[in-house]
Formats: C-alpha cells, sequence, structure tokens
C-alpha cells in the first residue's frame, strides 16, 4: 500500500444519530462556537472531502473562514483555505456550485471511470477531473492525494463517504459531535450505513477526548496508531 494522508472524519449527528433531517433546509446540529472549532481545524488541514450529494444538497463553501487563520496559512505559503476534493459517481454537480466557485485553492473531482468524460465535459473548467476506477477506489483516491502533497485530510461527510472511510480502515480519528435533540425521522440520514467496521464490541474504539462546547459534547476517536501525528 502507497502513503495516504493523515484522515481525520468530522461530523455533527443529533441525539438519534441523525446528520440531517428529511426536510430540503440544513440542518444546523452545532452553534457557533463549535463552527469556530471547526473553522480551526480546516485551517490546519491540506484538504476537505465531501461526498458529491453533500455538494448538492448542502451547497458548502468550505472555507477558512476567520481572517487571521487565512493570513496565517498564507504566511505560511499555502492558500488562504485547503483544496477542496469531492467523489462521485455519475458526475451530477453544477459547475456554479460554491464548492467550485468560491475560494482560491485547488478543487479535485474524483469521478468514477464511466463517468470521466462527463465530468471533464460539465467540471473541466472549474476543477481537475481525477479518474477514482470503477467504483471509485477510497484507497486509490488517497494515495493519489498523497502524491498531491495532501498530508492532512478532514472528511466532512456526508454520511455515504463517512461508512465507507470507516470500512475500509482509511480513517485515523474521528471527531463527533453530538447535538442535544431528536430528529426521528427514518426517512432522514443517519451517520453511517450498515457495515462490518472494524470496531465492533470485541474492539470498541478508543475515545481520546470528550468536550462540553456550549450545548453539544465533542467525543474525539482514535481510529488508528497514527492518532495524533501533526
Amino acid at each position: 500500500m502507497g502513503e495516504r494522508p493523515y484522515v481525520l472524519l468530522s461530523c455533527g449527528m443529533s441525539l438519534d444519530g441523525y446528520l440531517d433531517d428529511a426536510s430540503d433546509e440544513r440542518l444546523l446540529l452545532s452553534n457557533d462556537a463549535d463552527f469556530d472549532r471547526v473553522d480551526g481545524e480546516r485551517a490546519g488541514c491540506d484538504a476537505i472531502l465531501v461526498g458529491a450529494r453533500t455538494v448538492r444538497k448542502d451547497n458548502p463553501r468550505l472555507l477558512v473562514r476567520s481572517p487571521a487563520r487565512r493570513r496565517a496559512r498564507a504566511q505560511r505559503g499555502l492558500p488562504p483555505s485547503p483544496v477542496k476534493v469531492t467523489v462521485t459517481g455519475g458526475a451530477q454537480l453544477d459547475p456554479c456550485a460554491s464548492f467550485f466557485a468560491t475560494g482560491e485553492a485547488e478543487k479535485i473531482v474524483y469521478c468514477a471511470s464511466g463517468a470521466v468524460a462527463l465530468a471533464r465535459e460539465r467540471l473541466g473548467l472549474v476543477a481537475t477531473i481525477v479518474d477514482g476506477g470503477e467504483p471509485v477506489d477510497l484507497r486509490r483516491m488517497v494515495e493519489d492525494l498523497h502524491r498531491r502533497g495532501v498530508c492532512r485530510l478532514m472528511v466532512e461527510g456526508g454520511g455515504t463517504v463517512h461508512t465507507q472511510f470507516l470500512l475500509e480502515g482509511l480513517a485515523d480519528e474521528l471527531h463527533l459531535v453530538v447535538a442535544p435533540f431528536f430528529v426521528g425521522d427514518s426517512r432522514a440520514r443517519r451517520f453511517v450505513d450498515d457495515g462490518a467496521f472494524p470496531w465492533h464490541a470485541g474492539r470498541r474504539a478508543r475515545l481520546a477526548d470528550v468536550r462540553q462546547i456550549g450545548d453539544v459534547v465533542l467525543l474525539r476517536y482514535a481510529l488508528s496508531a497514527r492518532f495524533g501525528e501533526d
């Protein structure tokens, strides 16, 4: 296996394990203090990854928001915000989405082989298109990111992407923020799908830290021997 970045999964969920509700509006699971913490984590990463569904549904900008953090990155010779990465099977993405339209850093789309031609036609002017295999091979993807200079990768969802990283043992650390309310709707998206995860009743993940941040709680889990690497 080739070298890969240190991978941090970052997620917020309700008390009953949902990432969102079933409405068309984005559900805010956190608070201003925790959003600022996430901004600090972003500033310390080389790239941020989200799935194509998150790009379509949430229309995220994925930028470092703090002017001080942006300046600090620039002083280190880095773009103000990390590289933005997404992964897609069908290239059904809008080139005018905020993911592509905002930020000075490079945007990379890892696409299933069968949709590469469509992706280049639709997104080639706004992003670097990479053939990720059929279907997209996450291990191949993270090794390619490492070759591109990404040493620390932050994965911000959604549920399918989190599930794939966890099932394939590609995550080193998990930041799980729990909001103080229930969604209570099985049509909504849960944190992960079904699967044979490396962590189970016989092999528990190590809880490295617990922190109250206003009305939410941050659970920080060590998922590999690389936990805590800079």
